[in-house]
Formats: C-alpha cells, sequence, structure tokens
C-alpha cells in the first residue's frame, strides 16, 4: 500500500496510567511498524515530556498508543485539540464517554443495546440488596479503568468488601455487574468496517490482566467458529455501539454472548492493545491486513476536528 505522507509523527506511549507498561508495549510495536513503512516517527512518553514539547518538536500528527486514563479517557485528546495537533482515535467526548463503563451503558440502554444489569455501589451498599438484584456470581469493577484492573468476581458475602475496597483503589465510581456466562467475543473497527471476530478461551475463569497479558495458555479463535450470519449480526451490532458513543478511526468493542445466543455489550476501547497478546492486529490479520498496514491506515483515519 501506498503511504502517505504523515510529516513527523509523534507516537505516544507510556503516561501516567495503571496499563502504563502494555501502552510502553504497544507503542514501541507501532514505532517500529511506522519505522519500517518509512514514517517520520518517534516515541514520546509524556510522563517524561510534557505536552506542548510536540508543539516544541514539530511534530504534525500523533499516534495514541496510551491506554487507561490519560490516554483514553479524552484528557490528552483535549490537550491535542487545543494545540491543533491530529491524532488517532476518537475525539474528547467519544474517548471520555467509552471509558466511563457506567455512561456507557446508560446510552448503549437507551438505544437498545442489550449490556449487564448493574448497581452503583460503595461501601455502605448492602451485599444482599445487590444479589437480590444481580444474581452470584457478579463482577465488582472501577467505572473508569481498563484492561480489567481491579476487577473481580464474587461468589459469597465474604468477599465482597475486598472485591469493594480493590475496586474503589481505582476509582471512585464502582459497579456491580451481572456475570454472563457464555463465549467472550471481541469485534474491531476499523474506520466504518468491523473486522472479524475474535473468541477468546481461557483456563482460569475470567478474561482478566493475567489471562490478557501474562498467560500463554489463553486460547483465540479468528474466525470465531460462530455461524456467518450470527457473526454478521454482531458485527453489526458492535458498529452500533461504537457509534453511537461516538467513535471514529478505530475501536474495540468487547461482548459477551450467553447460550441462547443473546450478546451483551460490556466495553468500547478506544485506544486498543497493540501488543503480540492483542487482538485488534489479530482480527485485522484474518482480514488480509498486516500490522503495519494496520498502524498506517490507523494514523490515516487520523482526528480532526
Amino acid at each position: 500500500m501506498r503511504v502517505p505522507n504523515f510529516g513527523k509523527v509523534a507516537v505516544l506511549l507510556g503516561g501516567r496510567s495503571a496499563e502504563r507498561e502494555i501502552s510502553l508495549k504497544s507503542g514501541a510495536a507501532v514505532l517500529k511498524a511506522l519505522l519500517s513503512k518509512g514514517v517520520d516517527a518517534y516515541p514520546f512518553d509524556p510522563a517524561h515530556q510534557p505536552m506542548e514539547a510536540l508543539q516544541q518538536q514539530g511534530f504534525n500528527l500523533a499516534f495514541i498508543a496510551l491506554h487507561g486514563r490519560y490516554g483514553e479517557d479524552g484528557s490528552v485528546q483535549g490537550a491535542l485539540e487545543l494545540m491543533g495537533l491530529p491524532y488517532t482515535g476518537s475525539g474528547v467526548l467519544a474517548s471520555a464517554l467509552a471509558m466511563d463503563k457506567w455512561r456507557t451503558k446508560l446510552i448503549w440502554q437507551a438505544v437498545g443495546i442489550s449490556t449487564p444489569r448493574y448497581l452503583i455501589i460503595d461501601a455502605q451498599s448492602d451485599f444482599d440488596e445487590v444479589v437480590a438484584y444481580l444474581d452470584l456470581p457478579l463482577i465488582i469493577k472501577p467505572a473508569r479503568e481498563g484492561s480489567t484492573i481491579g476487577l473481580s468476581k464474587i461468589e459469597a458475602k465474604k468477599d465482597f468488601s475486598n472485591a469493594y475496597q480493590l475496586a474503589a483503589q481505582h476509582d471512585s465510581i464502582v459497579l456491580a455487574e451481572q456475570f454472563i456466562e457464555g463465549k467472550e467475543l471481541t469485534a474491531a473497527i476499523l474506520g466504518e468496517i468491523p473486522l472479524p471476530l475474535v473468541r477468546i478461551e481461557v483456563t482460569g475463569e475470567l478474561y482478566d490482566y493475567h489471562a490478557k497479558y501474562v498467560a500463554n495458555d489463553t486460547r483465540y479463535f479468528c474466525p470465531s467458529g460462530l455461524p456467518d450470519e450470527l457473526s454478521r449480526q454482531l458485527q453489526a451490532q458492535a458498529l452500533q455501539a461504537h457509534r453511537i458513543l461516538g467513535c471514529v478511526g478505530w475501536s474495540r468493542v468487547d461482548l459477551i454472548l450467553d447460550k441462547n445466543d443473546q450478546p451483551y455489550f460490556l466495553e468500547a476501547n478506544t485506544s486498543p492493545g497493540m501488543t503480540d497478546h492483542s487482538l485488534v492486529p489479530m482480527a485485522a490479520k484474518v482480514a488480509g491486513i498486516s500490522f503495519e498496514e494496520l498502524v498506517v491506515k490507523i494514523l490515516a483515519l487520523s482526528y480532526v476536528e
């Protein structure tokens, strides 16, 4: 593919979030791919340099490979817009909404996109009342974190307080969420095109941080093995979930398919991982798009308000 002249490109990586280490890996992979395509690209870690240095160093474009807070939540996007510097992925509002799982649910519910039942809980929440609404087991997680950081699956009252405290360490808003047993799926969106679904099988109970980034026995299936018509329906719903939040450029929408083939959408990621364990490159490869081509396509879709 012909590579446009992007000018001087900053690959934003690292940052200050709990996902810093994953972001460093994503950013290194993106940088290597861009350089292999002849793009004038350089690493830029906002944890080590002030954002205004992007202007001072003459960058024309930013590839956001930051994950989690201060990178995927609209804050960096806002800073880049103030500088007039185009960047990859969604704008300020969509990034902030997608990072907030509570407000994502409110929007999805408003348009009929199915998502697990939930409650906002605090330190005084009554376990029996939560269980009466959500049943057991249930999930407790911070509303505004990624990579399942601070997430717990609980099956007994004795675990409730510790799970809440863990989630509360990461956010002032904590969700208790209905646990849906079924197939873990993810749908990558590139431009306005849903890529092939990826189905995930874990040896443990959850597709958690360890299963995502550490374990070597997590299994990925792409194509997913689902019937073609069901796959197309889920891809279309994932694209709707992406659009209704205002996402542009690219994203990854995660969902669970229950035993009755009913999908439950969990979250949208506006700056997905780009490591060797990551799902968007996996889906792109099945669609005939190499990692290097994927990175260039994402850059070509850079957000300009």
